[in-house]
């Protein structure tokens, strides 16, 4: 499919993310009218310690209003390498670096609307190294069993899509079958 650029307008800026309008002509002649998402591209890290277990953060999340149980995250800055991200996010969040971060998937969480890229990092050999986290943010550290923490989004406890995302990208490398 074919998009002829129209028109297009920022209509919103804010702190985390823009919103633009696009008008376009799609490949048979009909105007559509999109509204984008511009937000930065993150990461999600799946923290393993020596013991196998993973490393969770549960946050308020007032969009939502009810605390959620997630793996650290978060936003890409400007011209930051993804994973200079996800070990600053490490420390952080759960105040551990990792000796080794590995690529092991990216996908977009909602093409439909938002141009955000999510790459998901493995952590493994975890060490701590404590920084200090953002200021609105209340952050609970929970340490699970892997087996349990698969069970949990098999039960839906956890309901984080990035969350439930990532896990299943590391399901292999974790034995989980």
């Amino acid at each position: 499919m074919k998009y002829e650029v129209l028109h297009s307008e920022r209509v919103y800026t804010g702190r985390a993310f823009s919103v633009r309008n696009d008008r376009l002509r799609m490949d048979r002649g009909h105007i559509a009218s999109m509204d984008i998402v511009e937000h930065n591209s993150s990461v999600t890290i799946l923290p393993v310690d020596e013991q196998e277990r993973i490393w969770f953060v549960k946050q308020m999340r007032y969009p939502v209003g009810d605390w959620i149980l997630e793996l650290p995250a978060g936003v890409i800055e400007a011209s930051e390498d993804p994973r200079d991200t996800a070990q600053r996010e490490l420390q952080e969040e759960i105040g551990v670096a990792a000796e080794s971060l590995d690529l092991i998937g990216e996908f977009y969480l909602a093409p439909g609307y938002s141009t955000e890229l999510m790459h998901v990092f493995l952590a493994k050999g975890l060490f701590s190294s404590p920084l200090e986290g953002d200021l609105d943010e209340r952050i609970e550290i929970v340490i699970l069993e892997k087996r349990e923490a698969y069970q949990m989004v098999e039960d839906g406890e956890i309901r984080d899509a990035k969350t439930i995302a990532a896990l299943y990208l590391g399901r292999g490398r974790l034995g989980i079958v």
